[in-house]
């Protein structure tokens, strides 16, 4: 029998009173699809049921077939457990309040884009047309009821024509706020690094195209903060804004002129064309052909990655400059290294001097800083990895037990969230709170949050590691305290985003997170119940030499993990590339640290241990950028198809207690040991990286399998952001299938720390905890 899914559309924007429902009801009708459209004061939601292939044709037609009439602002979608319809039916409209949401940016619809290039439209060539069904929204917003007096547009009296098109509800642009036109909206300028004006208008892009051909940067003010734009065809103009923002090896987006210009260079499936050409028009991870040409993009802007993050123009301002270029660009933020992007043009020419030869900026007033969001598709879905221009701040449903928590996330990919009338309300991508500035911006958002939504916090959820500055704001600020778990909040954040209830097995597995016992965990097996959570299985730990140094240094990992296997015998193995990385001198520093347990804390952190695994293999010692080990790990597979898998044993924490199943006493270990063993033979016999990267990847899967057979829990959770790996996800998804387990993933709210805010509101609503530290000690006996 064929499988069944479920799944659930949410539809905003321009739906109602135009057929959309009798449209919908046709489409479900014609794919053999069961289930229900209604009405509601928040949009239209759809609840379809069928084989997973007729579910994302539904999906896809549900776009591109709409009435010509209709206009989708934000169309969200979740994969759920079938539940049995068995017809399908228009029900009646839900009443009630109209939802007070505010809208994402919404990019350039294809009538505007028509208008921009039609030599007898008003707004040929206006940098900032707009329109009912696309432009600026929560970019712009200052505060609720959404009007423009209430938003950064105010300043902008309408003319008599764009006053006639916002007052009859016959056009396009009825009630479209950010509305005006070259005679009395925004205005473009091109700027000198010291501030002097050179042009305006449509002579200030003619002077940054130029500027761009020759190879120079041009700072430009976007939708929601500055990008640096470049000519990504060019390795020397690549490196050197590499050398000006101090970015020397992680990837730049880049923005490509047309979906056909991307198909040239990228290879793209439906959905990624779909994601590219949405209304959210995110940066999209895309495979990288291989070849020259014209416009082919240098090998600086993604150095030995195989994959590009691409995006299309998305406002008219960016359809006009690659309309004139023809050519893919980098468009990265404008910014420095763990700073917030810059949002201002006056402040720009201080925070990106010395980066740009020329500023196109502009007088609209940006309200909040809103980056690009980021997605790549996984198992035919997409996988939001940073959730920002699109997506943000649209709602997750979330129990109402939940309304009125402030979730302040947690230190790294920060985001925040508010809980209203059953809506989880997660803020765009801030970033790491590394910096005054990144503190600050974090600081603007949760004010901001309150302003828009009217929202006065009655408690608030943070992590439960005391350092990070959002807990630190947490305790400071003087309401009741909620301290969630990080691990427990990945697993609640990926069950809300998959609209889950307990029982689940949740595989949280990433970089770091204190633990409930003081140790930094990461490689964690949770079981969630209705009564809470228990760490049943974890991956063996071992040291970290030098601490945080590690999370830089992948080879100290490799250290720590062979510490743990034959002890400081491991020192006097130089043909290891993990030591021989090191002088004499250094690794009597190193042995004596792990030998006296001094900055040498213990961890059970799965991103260390491919972090480990790179080292060993010799792809990467030390990186430039967070994750940058584990990606090469994941890269170096290039389309590898292997069952081969390195041995992990699954072991019973200690024997006699636990049953075998974790789910009493302390933990059952995922013993690497073996892995780490064959790993490096294979490395000395110089089998090739990919067969030693798939081994390695696969034998982790089967634990996770093997670790899912002994707890008995038939819901698999896969969160955490060692789960944006694709490869990773994927045949986890598959092998645990095959052995008969229901398996979920991130869906609309990263795996990533970013999605960490979301979990902890859903702790709060569900009220669920770590039932017993007692169940998350590790023997550190099984750790050297």
């Amino acid at each position: 029998m064929e499988p069944t899914e479920r799944v659930r559309v949410v539809v905003r924007g321009a739906v109602q009173g135009v057929g959309f429902r009798p449209f919908v009801y046709r489409l479900a009708t014609r794919h053999g699809l069961s289930g229900w459209v209604l009405n509601s004061a928040a949009g239209v939601f759809i609840e379809v049921e069928g084989p997973p292939d007729h579910l994302r044709t539904f999906v896809l037609d549900l776009e591109r077939d709409r009435p010509p009439r209709a206009v989708i602002q934000s169309l969200e979608w979740a994969v759920l457990d079938p539940v049995g319809y068995d017809r399908f039916e228009i029900r009646p409209s839900v009443g009630g309040e109209t939802t007070a949401l505010v809208l994402p940016d919404i990019a350039t619809c294809p009538d505007c884009v028509r208008e921009l290039f039609d030599r007898t439209d008003r707004r040929f060539r206006y940098p900032f047309a707009n329109c009912t069904n696309c432009g600026p929204r929560y970019s712009i917003i200052l505060a609720l009821p959404y009007d423009r007096p209430s938003t950064t547009m105010a300043g902008f009296a309408m003319c008599e024509a764009c006053r006639a098109e916002y007052t009859n509800p016959e056009d396009r642009r009825f009630h479209a706020q950010p509305n005006a036109c070259p005679a009395c909206g925004p205005q473009l300028e091109t700027w000198t690094p010291d501030g002097r004006v050179l042009a305006g208008a449509d002579q200030a892009l003619a002077e940054a195209a130029r500027v761009v051909r020759g190879g120079g940067i041009v700072a430009l003010k976007g939708l929601g903060g500055f990008q640096l734009v470049t000519d990504a065809r060019s390795a020397e103009a690549v490196h050197r804004l590499r050398d000006v923002k101090r970015r020397e090896q992680k990837p730049f987006a880049l923005m490509f002129p047309t979906l056909e210009s991307i198909a040239e260079q990228c290879d793209v499936s439906d959905a990624e064309a779909r994601l590219l050409t949405s209304p959210e028009s995110p940066i999209v991870l895309l495979g990288r052909r291989t070849g020259t040409g014209a416009n082919a993009v240098s090998a600086e802007a993604a150095p030995g990655n195989p994959t590009l993050g691409v995006m299309l123009p998305y406002t008219p301002l960016h359809h006009l400059l690659l309309a004139d270029l023809g050519f893919p660009v980098v468009a990265t933020s404008g910014n420095v290294a763990d700073e917030p992007i810059c949002t201002d043009e006056r402040e720009s020419l201080t925070r990106l001097r010395g980066m740009a030869d020329l500023f196109l900026v502009h007088d609209r007033p940006i309200a909040r800083h809103v980056d690009d969001s980021i997605v790549r598709v996984v198992l035919d879905r997409e996988l939001v990895l940073r959730r920002a221009r699109g997506f943000a701040p649209l709602p997750v449903p979330i129990d109402p037990s939940a309304d009125g928590t402030l979730a302040v996330g947690a230190h790294l990919k920060n985001t925040v969230a508010v809980a209203i009338g059953g809506n989880g309300f997660v803020s765009q991508h801030i970033g790491d709170l590394e910096t005054r500035e990144a503190f600050a911006a974090f600081e603007r958002v949760i004010a901001a949050f309150g302003g828009l939504y009217r929202f006065e916090p009655r408690r608030i959820a943070c992590d439960a590691h005391p350092d990070y500055l959002s807990s630190v704001y947490a305790r400071s600020a003087g309401k009741p305290i909620v301290e969630v778990q990080h691990h427990l909040a990945h697993v609640l954040s990926c069950m809300a985003d998959n609209a889950l209830s307990a029982p689940v097995l949740g595989v949280s597995w990433d970089g770091t997170g204190l633990g409930t016992d003081g140790t930094i965990w990461g490689g964690e097996f949770l079981r969630v119940t209705r009564e809470g959570a228990a760490r049943v299985a974890c991956l063996r730990p071992f040291r970290l030499p030098g601490g945080d140094a590690a999370v830089r240094e992948p080879r100290r990992s490799a250290l720590g993990v062979l510490f743990a296997i034959d002890g400081g015998a491991v020192f006097d193995r130089e043909h290891l590339a993990p030591v021989a990385a090191w002088t004499p001198a250094e690794r009597r520093a190193l042995r004596s640290s792990l030998e006296s347990a001094v900055n040498a804390p213990w961890t059970s952190s799965a991103g260390r241990l491919f972090d480990a695994a790179a080292a060993l293999a010799n792809l990467r010692q030390s990186i430039r950028f967070e994750g940058q080990a584990a990606m090469e790990l994941e890269f170096a597979l290039d389309r590898i198809e292997t069952d081969d898998a390195y041995l992990v044993t699954v072991r019973d924490r200690v024997p006699g207690t636990g049953g075998g199943d974790g789910s009493l006493g302390r933990p059952l270990i995922v013993d690497w040991e073996p892995l780490v063993r064959s790993l490096i033979a294979d490395v000395q016999q110089k089998v090739p990286r990919g067969v030693v990267a798939a081994r390695f990847h696969n034998g982790l899967v089967e634990a996770i399998v093997e670790v899912a057979r002994r707890v008995g829990e038939p819901r698999v959770v896969l969160t955490g952001g060692c789960f944006q790996n694709r490869y990773l996800t994927e045949r986890a998804v598959r092998r645990l299938g095959e052995a008969g387990f229901r398996t979920y993933w991130h869906q609309r709210v990263p795996p990533n720390d970013g999605g960490i805010a979301l979990g902890q509101l859903a702790a709060v609503a569900w009220k669920i905890g770590i039932l017993d530290s007692r169940q998350s000690t590790v023997d550190s006996r099984w750790s050297g």
